[in-house]
Formats: structure tokens, C-alpha cells, sequence
């Protein structure tokens, strides 16, 4: 029989991506989003889940597992973007960013683990990001909750080894999805102290998501991951300069680092 693939965050950009691509590779995918009635011509179904709501997250892990009888491979991709000076973002739009980003994916790992430890086998691989390797200006909580998910699966991986269950996280560089588009953006605010340095970095960042990588990389990555018998616990998919930050970051000196950073940003 096929695995099956539970995709979070399947409708669009690195979700779909993958999702078609492991079906042309003879697998049964499912996906989730919050709208499935409004998301056409997908080429899997998509179960209704809103990561920020623990009972959705339970209904679609126990609908799938009924129709198909098994979860095999969770990838726990749905997540969100957010810019902004840190001081001027709302506490209520970083709390959101957090549900959906932090707690949402610990949720759906949590609703899937026992049907795992039930197969005394399964493979989840945690969607994180570069940017969550290091504190990025105006991209400082997308860091955060990227960073912590890194943090998460380590610390999970040593939890469940024993139960015949594989962690693993994949962090992706910029890649040309939607991302952008539904990233929650601080506005400028005229006469701000961040005016003019947050507006120049908002422009660049945009332009590295319009010139990022093709989603293919992270779909064959993830196809690597899963026919590996013994797969790492952290993966980094991306242009050669963004993999290579996070190992200069463990070499130079915090300050050349910082330094570094804010050239690369017009700071």
C-alpha cells in the first residue's frame, strides 16, 4: 500500500508543491487549509484545519486516519509570515503569528503522535526556515517562532525515538511562493524612527521572495528525507549564500556577524 502524507498548509506555495510532487511519486497525500471549498483544482484533498484551533487539528488527524487508516508522514507546514520594527508590531498580531507558526505545529504533532506510536512507526518533518537560524531586522518574531520549532524538534526527536517515530525539520531559504502576500506587514508609519530603514528592508525582503527558488527543492528534499532510513534532525534547502550564514554565524564574533547583517540590509 501507499504511505500517507498529511500536508499542513497544502493549498499553496511549498505546501502544494510538495503534495504534487509525491503524488506523481505513487504516494496518497492529503492537505489541509482553512478554506478548502475555495481552493481549486487541487490534485489531493484538502481536509478544513485552522492550526490555531486544537479540535479542528483533532477532527482532520482522526477523518484521515479513518478514510485511509494510517498517517505515515507528517509534514507540518502551515505557518504565516510577519514584518515590522518589533516595537511598533501589535501584541495581538505577534500572538497570532505564534498560534499559527509555534503552537499550531506543536498541536498537530501532539494530535498525530499517538496514531504513530499506535504504528510503532512514522516520519514528521517540521517546515522551519533559515531566518529562524538568526534574528533578522523586521523579521524578528518570524525568527523567533521559526528558531523555537527548531528548538522543538530536537528536543521531540529524543522524546519519541524510542516509539519507532523519526523528527526531522527542513529549513527553507527564499523561495517564489505566495508568502509575501499573506505575510502579515507593519505598516510604515510616517514620521516613524523606522520609516525610512524598515520601508527599504520591506522592499528587499519582497524582492528575495519574487526572485527566491523554485518550490521543486524543497519537494525533492523532503522526498530525500523520507526514503532515507536514518534522516538528520535539521536540513537547510536553500541559495548556497543563505545556508552559508547560519555556519558563518557559528564562526565570527557576534559583532562582525551583526555587522555583516546590517550591510546586507542597507542598515
Amino acid at each position: 500500500m501507499s504511505k500517507v502524507i498529511f500536508i499542513t498548509g497544502g493549498s499553496s506555495g511549498i505546501g502544494r508543491s510538495v503534495g504534487e510532487f509525491l503524488i506523481e511519486k505513487g504516494y496518497r497525500v492529503y492537505g489541509t487549509s482553512r478554506n478548502p471549498d475555495k481552493v481549486f483544482e487541487s490534485k489531493f484533498p484538502l481536509v478544513a484545519v485552522d492550526v490555531r484551533n486544537a479540535e479542528s487539528i483533532k477532527a482532520a488527524i482522526a477523518h484521515v486516519v479513518a478514510e485511509a487508516g494510517t498517517i505515515d508522514v507528517l509534514v507540518n507546514n502551515a505557518g504565516v509570515g510577519i514584518t515590522g520594527p518589533i516595537e511598533e508590531i501589535p501584541a495581538a498580531e505577534i500572538q497570532n503569528h505564534f498560534e499559527v507558526n509555534l503552537f499550531g505545529p506543536i498541536e498537530v504533532m501532539k494530535a498525530v503522535l499517538p496514531q504513530m506510536r499506535k504504528q510503532k512507526r512514522g516520519l514528521i518533518i517540521n517546515i522551519t526556515s533559515i531566518a529562524g537560524y538568526m534574528g533578522l531586522p523586521y523579521r524578528g518574531i518570524y525568527s523567533a517562532s521559526k528558531g523555537a520549532l527548531e528548538l522543538i524538534t530536537e528536543a521531540l526527536s529524543m522524546e519519541v525515538k524510542g516509539f519507532g517515530i523519526t523528527i526531522t525539520s527542513v529549513a527553507p531559504g527564499d523561495f517564489a511562493t505566495n508568502i509575501a502576500a499573506g505575510r502579515y506587514h507593519a505598516p510604515v508609519i510616517s514620521g516613524s524612527p523606522y520609516e525610512v530603514p524598515y520601508g527599504n528592508t520591506l522592499k528587499e525582503m519582497d524582492t528575495h521572495v519574487d526572485t527566491g527558488s523554485n518550490p521543486l527543492q524543497m519537494a525533492e528534499a523532503i522526498y530525500a528525507i523520507m526514503k532515507d532510513p536514518n534522516p538528520n534532525v535539521h536540513y537547510k534547502v536553500g541559495a548556497f549564500m543563505q545556508k552559508f550564514s547560519i555556519v558563518l554565524k557559528r564562526v565570527l564574533p557576534d559583532k562582525l556577524y551583526e555587522k555583516m547583517l546590517m550591510n546586507h540590509y542597507k542598515l
